[in-house]
């Protein structure tokens, strides 16, 4: 057997529902005096499946919170099966997992659970995401007066936006803190959510509507700061000029900003 076509056994072997053994593929196997080749074989393909519900378990704990063990590992083994890893890191194996969601439980339940698996696939994202150049206050005050009217920002890389229809936030809360399950339900309006990090932590805050607007003037669809004073001044009138400005401080400390590329 050629060195592949063996190695492609191995995989199928490892990516059978049920350790069932290619008596070819075994036989190309040799046991020793405490383990035999079939036994072997069934550790290796329960290692792999049970290192990967790990994996799962760990990037999806609030969902794993909300359902119990039984349910989520159900819930988990049926994903792999559907959506086995195909990437050489395991980082990525929960990519698909809230699309899973929608596609496999009914829309009552299959939906709040689903954007809760969006809010942490998010943190994750968050996490791993290059750093970016985030402006800084001392930047802003180095920024001469003509300068201010044609500002642009982008978002930093980690940053992730997210509409929450449901109070996902508050059951991610309750089970980072081990806390009584809160129920799930629909808010109303629905909130935007920001997830980034900013010195090495992951941070996330919900928009009031109006600043969620303002962001999306700056960063979404790349106006320049004119033009938010602009937008705002239909709201705040003369005050429109510090309202922007506030939030733009703040959205500079969050760490949420870097210049826009020319």
């Amino acid at each position: 057997m050629r060195l592949t076509d063996w190695q492609l056994a191995f995989e199928a072997h490892l990516l059978n529902d049920a350790p069932a053994q290619d008596h070819g593929f075994a036989a190309t196997l040799r046991g020793g005096p405490s383990l035999d080749v079939d036994t072997g074989l069934a550790i290796y393909h329960n290692a792999y499946r049970a290192r990967l519900l790990d994996v799962l378990r760990h990037d999806f704990s609030a969902v794993r919170y909300w359902l119990g063990d039984d349910e989520f590992a159900a819930l988990a083994g049926a994903y792999v099966r559907r959506y086995p890893s195909e990437h050489y890191s395991l980082r990525w194996l929960g990519e698909r997992f809230a699309t899973f969601i929608l596609e496999h439980l009914a829309q009552e339940h299959g939906a709040p659970l689903a954007e809760l698996a969006r809010l942490e696939w998010a943190f994750t994202l968050a996490f791993d995401a290059p750093h970016g150049e985030p402006l800084t206050l001392a930047d802003m005050a180095e920024l001469p007066p003509q300068a201010w009217p044609g500002l642009q920002v982008a978002w930093v890389p980690s940053v992730q936006q997210l509409g929450c229809h449901f109070n996902s936030l508050a059951i991610w809360r309750a089970a980072k803190d081990n806390g009584d399950f809160p129920g799930s339900h629909a808010v109303e309006p629905a909130q935007t959510c920001l997830v980034w990090r900013h010195e090495q932590v992951c941070r996330y805050r919900t928009l009031e509507p109006a600043e969620a607007s303002a962001l999306t003037t700056m960063v979404t669809t790349g106006g320049c700061f004119a033009e938010l004073c602009a937008q705002l001044a239909v709201t705040y009138a003369e005050g429109a000029p510090l309202q922007a400005v506030t939030w733009l401080k703040q959205w500079v400390q969050d760490g949420l900003l870097q210049y826009r590329a020319a």
